[in-house]
């Protein structure tokens, strides 16, 4: 597949998905990243990670402006998560710390998984 082709391919799915399967995506996508520049920094390639952490970074802060804490009790918690791991994602870049991501990733793993199964249940069970 084609650099052009797979863009237009990828442009075409988040124009066309729901709103539960674009959060899915950018979950599945900050997971990626994390993966990657975990395996980067171990590898001791810096630059690899550090773009890939800035990337993380930055689907961390959609996250967190899309999110609307007032319309669930747990709102408020899951801000100050991503307030988190912005923050270790910001430290694990400038310091070089794949513990950090590790960390990290056993927070945002599970959440992923967690919201694969609600956009499930919601496909399974339209209102």
């Amino acid at each position: 597949m084609t650099a052009a082709l797979r863009a237009r391919y990828v442009n075409e799915s988040v124009a066309t998905a729901s709103p539960q399967r674009l959060l899915v995506m950018l979950y599945d996508r900050l997971a990626l990243d994390l993966e990657r520049a975990q395996a980067s920094l171990s590898a001791g390639d810096r630059p690899g990670a550090s773009a890939l952490l800035m990337h993380a970074q930055d689907i961390v802060l959609e996250l967190h402006s899309t999110l609307n804490v007032e319309d669930w009790d747990g709102g408020p918690a899951l801000s100050s998560l991503y307030n988190w791991v912005y923050g270790e994602l910001v430290l694990a870049n400038v310091k070089g710390d794949a513990r950090r991501v590790a960390d990290c990733r056993t927070v945002v793993e599970p959440l992923r998984d967690a919201w694969v199964a609600a956009a499930a249940s919601l496909a399974a069970d339209p209102v």
